[in-house]
């Protein structure tokens, strides 16, 4: 299945159920409107486990940030794998099957829908692998600190008192 139009990111559950060993197969190549510069690729296999879908795969890509400390623009480059688990029903009800989760796993519960919108899925898998820190430079921001050297030589007549401190070594 690829994606041609809004209507190409809405995956039904009873496609992936009909599909051989029920599991289909998914390649995303477009762009995440919502985030300026984002540019995805995503191979991505999804998997009925009864009362469960999995959806397991690679996201490439890359999206424009602002720097933390320079506020320039810059790309980044984005490459992380999804392993998603959907409830097919409320996560409420009795499931007759168990599923072990693994350390940091979460469910999504569908709540009865009948659809996975895989767009959604994308940009929230992006926003979670976003760093923290947004920084431009590969080991720091060319531009340096967000104070001037300039501004760290502002004189504060109230610190004085701190410069008759003397410090014993023992």
């Amino acid at each position: 299945m690829h994606n041609n139009d809004d209507d190409g990111n809405i995956v039904q559950i009873e496609d992936i159920e009909r599909s051989v060993d029920k599991t289909l197969h998914y390649d995303f190549d477009g762009k995440i409107t919502e985030l300026e510069g984002c540019q995805l690729k995503a191979d991505l296999d999804l998997k009925s486990l009864g009362d469960f879908i999995e959806v397991k795969g690679n996201v490439s890509g890359v999206v424009t940030l602002e720097c933390d400390r320079c506020l320039n623009k810059f790309d980044y480059e984005l490459d992380f794998d999804i392993d998603e688990t959907f409830a097919k029903h409320s996560l409420y009800d009795e499931y007759s099957q168990e599923l072990e989760l693994k350390s940091g796993q979460f469910i999504t519960d569908l709540d009865g829908a009948k659809e996975i919108n895989i767009y959604d899925l994308l940009y929230q898998s992006v926003i979670l692998n976003l760093p923290n820190k947004k920084v431009c430079g590969i080991n720091n921001c060319n531009e340096g600190l967000f104070v001037s050297d300039e501004d760290m030589k502002v004189h504060d007549s109230r610190m004085d008192v701190f410069k008759t401190i003397q410090i014993e070594n023992k």
